[in-house]
């Protein structure tokens, strides 16, 4: 710790080269930082960035206990300029129609923020309405309904707004789930939607401050034919329902890779068929990592942004090592995957962020990368480690030979996490699944779902066989089991709407209690 203590506080006057660097600075994980973080916090100028930063950022916790990171003027304003301008251009070019003037529905909530000791806010790192207020005039939603704290009305309020507007011409999200999550609640509340829009009100069931309310209310005039239209477009059904209800709707912004990948194929299948969608970001908490500068193309794929973190990349082989080798951005081979390891401007060096990437291409020599999976995402009971990524190839192949079947949600457990309650004594793998078009499922669509990840990785087949590892235990959840786990989640920690990703592996035992309590087969 002293080590690296002393190179970063002096990093500026003892690297002047990549070879260098390399070699007298460590590897480093969160743990490394902790105590500097907690010094920042409590008002201690000076420490890993000059002055002190704009906001303690925390991290979702996906893969993990939430971590709190410095974020700065320097990170924000290279996001800016290497992400939101670049990707914008990229969108004009691509989707000419999103220059006319329409307003976007863009669903995103007021973080709730604390202070830390020295009084530095503390929360997630993601745009909020509150610092937006120069842009809010660019979407349907008006700026007092953002005043409002509950997640549930704010999206109720988000939909009204949006219905009202037949030429809203794009739909915003961080992320795919969030616009899914949108679409699940919108068929659960059409009538009542429908309703406000008639009567020009907002529902009188909302938990809304009674200023809030006025406010809104004022915005408000009855409009019985648009609920009329609204009623005749929602009786026909929900596929396709976007287009019906905003005929000019020209693009769905919102990130639809990684853990996000299900949600856009299930949007583009279902309610929102045949409008176009543009993943613009791969970005993290430590920072912009890459930008999509292919719209239309299916696979989102992301150029490495060199000038907003310094990248080193760790060989797939070599992940469990504690102080790996690393490869320069000129020295990775496509096909290959890495892990990342970043250095920013917000005082990380040599940081490992745990996400691992494909080198698909290169574009000027620079890599352009798939998201593979989250290190802290994998099912490991017997060390066989399988990602995210291998997991969901297997069950998007078992459920493609499920007649109707459309996946919703799912997500794993091991075994052990359960104790004596896990249903039998070998380890194994408890997966849980919210479909569509399925109402029970036959244990031959249950084995298929373990034929085909044994096909895909064979460490787990020669497990199987061996006997080291039982049969996984595959359960189908009643309709928004998942979206009230979200609520638990959400509840549970000080994660933002806005940053929330499902947790494809469950770690906490009360979370797997509940969605066994939600099995209908």
């Amino acid at each position: 710790m002293n080590l690296f203590s002393v190179q970063s506080a002096n990093l500026n006057h003892v690297f002047s080269d990549c070879e260098t660097f390399v070699q007298r600075h460590p590897v480093t994980g969160y743990e490394h930082y902790r105590q500097w973080v907690e010094r920042v916090a409590a008002g201690e100028s000076g420490v890993l960035v000059p002055g002190k930063p704009l906001l303690l950022a925390e991290t979702s916790g996906t893969s993990g206990p939430p971590s709190m990171l410095l974020s700065t003027k320097e990170t924000n304003s290279e996001f800016f300029l290497q992400g939101v301008a670049v990707c914008l251009d990229a969108m004009k070019k691509a989707f000419p129609a999103t220059e006319r003037l329409q307003l976007t529905t863009k669903f995103f909530y007021q973080p709730i923020f604390r202070q830390s000791k020295a009084g530095i806010p503390v929360g997630p790192n993601c745009w909020a309405p509150a610092a937006s207020r120069m842009l809010l005039d660019l979407y349907t939603t008006p700026a007092p309904a953002f005043q409002v704290a509950s997640e549930r009305d704010a999206l109720y309020l988000h939909l009204l707004f949006a219905l009202k507007d037949l030429n809203v011409g794009m739909l915003e999200a961080n992320f795919a789930s969030s616009i899914s999550y949108a679409f699940s609640a919108l068929q659960e509340w059409w009538q009542e939607l429908v309703e406000d829009v008639e009567l020009g009100r907002v529902s009188p069931r909302l938990h809304i401050e009674e200023g809030v309310r006025k406010s809104l209310d004022e915005l408000l005039r009855p409009d019985p034919k648009r609920a009329a239209d609204l009623r005749s477009r929602f009786e026909v059904g929900f596929r396709g329902i976007a287009l019906r209800l905003w005929p000019r709707l020209n693009l769905v912004l919102t990130v639809d890779s990684g853990s996000n990948q299900i949600y856009g194929e299930l949007l583009r299948q279902q309610c929102c068929e045949g409008v176009p969608f543009y993943s613009p970001f791969y970005a993290a908490t430590e920072g912009l990592i890459g930008v999509n500068l292919w719209p239309t193309e299916e696979r989102r794929q992301y150029l490495l942004c060199p000038r907003s973190m310094f990248c080193e990349f760790i060989a797939e082989a070599d992940l469990e090592d504690d102080q790996p080798c690393t490869v320069m951005m000129d020295q990775v081979q496509e096909g290959q995957c890495y892990e990342l390891v970043v250095t920013n401007a917000s005082g990380l060096y040599r940081y490992r962020i745990g996400d691992v990437v494909k080198v698909v291409r290169f574009y000027h020599q620079c890599p352009v990368v798939e998201f593979q999976y989250r290190r802290g995402q994998m099912l490991s009971v017997r060390g066989e480690k399988i990602s995210e990524a291998v997991f969901l190839g297997a069950l998007k192949r078992a459920v493609s030979q499920w007649p109707g079947a459309v996946i919703v949600d799912y997500c794993c457990a091991e075994s052990g996490i359960l104790g004596q309650s896990s249903g039998g004594s070998d380890p194994h793998y408890q997966v849980f699944l919210e479909m569509q078009g399925v109402r029970n499922l036959t244990e031959e669509q249950r084995y298929k779902l373990d034929h085909c990840l044994q096909e895909d990785s064979a460490i787990y087949k020669s497990f199987r066989f061996k006997g080291s590892i039982g049969p996984m235990r595959v359960h189908l959840v009643a309709r928004g089991a998942f979206l009230e786990l979200h609520g638990n989640m959400m509840a549970s920690s000080h994660t933002s709407p806005n940053t929330f990703k499902m947790h494809r592996v469950l770690r906490r035992k009360e979370w797997v209690d509940f969605l066994l309590g939600k099995i209908i087969s």
